[in-house]
Order: C-alpha cells, then sequence, then structure tokens
C-alpha cells in the first residue's frame, strides 16, 4: 500500500450492471477483506463475548460495510469526487497503510 500509493490509477467507465457483478465478485472471492474485518473486530473486542454480542456485532459489521461501499459507490461515479479522490490518493493510501500498520502491530503485540 505503502509503495503502491503514487502509482497512477486510470478511470474505469463500466455499465452499472458488469460493475456491480465486478465488486461483488471481487470482494467475495477476496480473503483480505475478510482477514482485515476479522482482524479489526479481534483487536477491538474482548475475546469473552457472548455469542449473541458476537452475532449482534458481526450484524453491525454487515450493514455499516453495505451503507458505506453503496455511498461510496455512488459518490465516486461523480466526476467531482472521483476526480478529489485521484488528487489525494497518495495521501489516503499512506494513511491507511500507517492504520493498518499499527493494527497489525497491535495485534501482534497483544496475542
Amino acid at each position: 500500500m505503502w509503495r503502491g500509493a503514487r502509482n497512477k490509477l486510470k478511470p474505469a467507465i463500466k455499465p452499472a450492471r458488469q460493475a456491480f457483478r465486478q465488486g461483488v465478485l471481487i470482494n467475495a472471492t477476496n480473503p483480505k477483506s475478510v482477514l482485515f474485518a476479522a482482524a479489526v473486530l479481534i483487536v477491538i473486542f474482548p475475546a469473552d463475548m457472548t455469542l449473541a454480542a458476537k452475532g449482534l456485532v458481526v450484524l453491525n459489521h454487515l450493514a455499516i460495510e453495505v451503507l458505506f461501499y453503496a455511498a461510496l459507490a455512488v459518490g465516486m461515479s461523480t466526476s467531482a469526487v472521483s476526480n478529489g479522490y485521484l488528487k489525494a490518493k497518495l495521501y489516503i493510501d499512506r494513511a491507511a497503510a500507517i492504520v493498518l500498520g499499527t493494527l497489525g502491530l497491535r495485534l501482534l503485540a497483544g496475542r
């Protein structure tokens, strides 16, 4: 993430159905998204939670993910937001790398 932050992105225009299908397939077959969510949940929540509390956390996480990615898709489909992201990509990627690295170190240090 850190090294690829300077890589330029080219906007891709696809039909909505194809873009939706591609997004669902990428997320459904990408173990990194599941592992990331699990790592965050393991670090943040206590290990002795009840099964009901764990289920509530998972359902809440799913609802937030669906709402967030739907809003992200709508926002990024506008040229103003898309161009703004492309200008700030370096800083967003670097900040994300720092957050993920910090969570990973916290996980290693605490377990």
